[in-house]
């Protein structure tokens, strides 16, 4: 970062008989060379110019600074750098590399209006503050209002986008993660499972693309929502791929009759939940149960697992009698059963493999795949602080929601376009922002150019010169 003026030098242990001296004076340096990919990939992909439609700039003209698609690509792309605290923006927005990647044609921010703002290009924390709350406090300041339904829409829209058209099968993750708060936030609600205040998003994945994060107070079912979200994502898929079988995947909580019974009466829409254990279902179990149990004798104590699979109905809540897979595992410590509900055929699809979908394939190869979409909650939430919700009004926490998921998805991008095949092909988020956007950067401003010499002795840069060249080709192509 560069420093507002020059300190005292920090002393260091001597090199032989060398001293090691430090200070802030190096000019017009970057932590974070990797930035300049979050704007090519944001260039070809649209996402801040898309997101920037959804709000409402009441703002007089003749003296703004900072264009609502700068102040979005300046929160979107510190997320993904690692600055999820908008503080960090009160040094964070001298960085001139960053005030590049956000447009700003003066980087150093000499053009500004005011001369004691001319040392920074981009915007400070209170004007980032101000952006999140404009749609809960009225005041001349507070003019930079969102429409919710539009965001939404948006984060929906550019996920699709990142689906292959002609796709023959989606499967959607669905899942609800409890993010702790700390402090008074509007909304908070005691859960047990979290032991704490918290909120419960609603996070739905194709693959490891991002279609849907609704922030939810944590008073309320797993699934509530659930249903009104997978008919937006649904008809969206069928816009983009209409000839795709689309399959819901979930943990138990979401086995609710009222999403089971949209899926059945739908064209090419499926579901596999887990399904929660109640005495009848495990009358079904018994004989499997003692089957597994012998097994493991003969094993000489080791894991066995028996699969089986029968029709089932509820006595009030299910309309019909439904397929469900049931999983008779004896461990060490003892009894493991589990179950499924399903409407996937038996038998696959025509073209699929055989037996793909029979008990022992549908639980283990395709039902707990679904373990991915944990790692891909855990990388918004460790990695890009998804659970960072710490203002006040429960609309502002879910436009951070949002903010993240779009940070995930931009990041996303920049692999599944810019680092397929290589190393760092199937690596986190975290993994990616350490060894390919936290570089050192010598940022030189003249009237023609803005160069950026990046540290000769990065052990990476093969592959960010690769990465470029990928993304300025898709670049192209998408123009």
């Amino acid at each position: 970062m560069v420093a507002l003026h020059d300190t005292a030098p920090l002393l260091f242990e001597d090199l032989g008989p060398r001293k090691v001296v430090a200070d802030f004076s190096g000019g017009a340096l970057s932590s974070d060379g990797g930035c300049l990919l979050l704007r090519q990939i944001d260039r070809s992909f649209g996402l801040t110019r898309q997101l920037a439609t959804c709000f409402q700039d009441a703002r007089d003209q003749r003296w703004v600074d900072h264009s609502v698609n700068q102040l979005l690509a300046q929160r979107i792309y510190a997320l993904a750098l690692g600055y999820e605290d908008l503080n960090d923006h009160e040094l964070l927005r001298r960085d001139p590399l960053l005030a590049a990647a956000c447009e700003k044609t003066d980087p150093l921010g000499q053009d500004r209006f005011r001369p004691q703002f001319r040392d920074a290009a981009l915007a400070a924390p209170a004007t980032l503050n101000r952006l999140e709350l404009s749609n809960h406090k009225r005041t001349r300041a507070h003019k930079l209002a969102h429409d919710p339904r539009q965001v939404e829409a948006c984060l929906l829209e550019m996920g699709s986008r990142c689906l292959p058209k002609q796709a023959t099968e989606l499967v959607l993750d669905l899942d609800a993660m409890g993010s702790l708060v700390h402090g008074m936030q509007e909304g908070r609600f005691f859960h047990g499972y979290y032991d704490g205040y918290c909120y419960l998003p609603l996070y739905v994945f194709c693959g490891n693309t991002p279609l849907w994060a609704q922030l939810r107070t944590a008073d309320h079912d797993a699934a509530d929502g659930a249903l009104a979200a997978v008919q937006q994502i649904v008809a969206a898929l069928r816009r983009r791929s209409p000839q795709a079988r689309i399959i819901l995947r979930a943990d138990s909580g979401f086995a609710r009759e009222e999403l089971m019974a949209w899926c059945e009466d739908q064209r090419d829409v499926y579901y596999c939940f887990g399904l929660a254990q109640n005495s009848r279902l495990l009358a079904n179990l018994e004989v499997p149960l003692a089957e597994a149990t012998a097994r493991q004798i003969l094993c000489g104590g080791a894991a066995v697992r028996v699969f089986t699979e029968f029709e089932y109905q509820t006595l009030k809540t299910w309309r019909c009698l439904r397929r469900v897979i049931g999983k008779a595992e004896i461990t060490v410590e003892g009894k493991n059963p589990r179950f499924l509900v399903t409407n996937l055929p038996g038998p696959g699809f025509t073209g699929d493999a055989a037996g793909r979908f029979s008990p022992i394939s549908l639980y283990e190869d395709f039902y707990c795949a679904r373990g991915q979409m944990e790692n891909v909650l855990k990388q918004q939430s460790l990695d890009l602080k998804s659970d960072r919700l710490s203002t006040h009004h429960l609309g502002s926490n879910q436009l951070r929601l949002w903010f993240s998921a779009l940070a995930y998805l931009l990041l996303e991008r920049v692999r599944a376009v810019g680092l397929a095949g290589t190393k760092l092909a199937c690596a986190t988020i975290g993994s990616i922002r350490l060894k390919l956007l936290k570089v050192a950067a010598l940022v030189t401003i003249s009237v023609r150019r803005v160069h950026v010499q990046l540290s000769t002795a990065w052990p990476y840069r093969d592959l960010f010169a690769a990465c470029v060249r990928r993304l300025s080709l898709a670049q192209c192509h998408a123009g």
